[in-house]
């Protein structure tokens, strides 16, 4: 197929192995690598510098922005935004030495959770639908959904809306006017 049928773009600069499946309108910039096995959804945009590790899947929507590299392991769901030179892990005790290719954690990232520039993520932690990491937070735990976390090791320090504001003390967005309810005992965050 030539490049002007694809669906979906690769700046010459960058390397697409076989095995690699790309959804449309997806756009892959400048000196990226995606790994065989790897599969892209539907409208993504993947950085400069962006490497995406064997087997990993990308929901439709995600934003990775520069200098990321998505281990074997990591899973984006839906329109996650991963700010620049944000990092995951994929072994829990890494040694040069020692192979530990069986031992990778998996690190689910669930829809439109959005991690801030710098921000590091410690394999085998989930972070919930809508959380938003802040910049250089590392994230040691599960993140609970709509959390906002900041701070090493990262902390919760409020809650988000999905639209991307975090919430007042009223638990009323300012900007799209949705209102949540909090359950402490659950440490979670219901639209009401």
């Amino acid at each position: 197929m030539n490049s002007d049928q694809k669906k979906y773009f690769v700046h010459e600069s960058s390397y697409v192995d076989d095995g690699v499946e790309i959804g449309k309108n997806t756009k892959i910039w400048h000196f990226s690598h995606i790994i065989s096995g790897t599969r892209l959804g539907d409208n993504c945009n993947i950085g400069q510098n962006v490497v995406i590790g064997a087997n990993v899947k990308i929901g439709n929507g995600c934003k990775v922005q520069n200098n990321v590299s998505i281990y074997e392991g990591v899973e984006l769901e839906d329109d996650v935004f991963c700010g620049p030179s944000m990092v995951f892990t994929n072994v829990f005790t890494p040694r040069s030495h020692v192979s530990r290719k069986n031992e990778y954690l998996p690190t689910p990232v669930r829809k439109g959770a959005t991690i801030g520039a710098n921000a590091t993520i410690v394999c085998g932690n989930e972070i919930g639908e809508y959380a938003f990491i802040g910049a250089g937070a590392v994230v040691t735990k599960p993140v609970a959904s709509q959390a906002l976390m900041v701070g090493n090791p990262a902390s919760q320090i409020g809650w988000m809306c999905k639209c991307g504001e975090r919430l007042p003390a009223s638990n009323e967005c300012s900007r799209c006017g949705a209102t949540y309810r909090v359950s402490e005992t659950e440490n979670k965050i219901l639209e009401v």
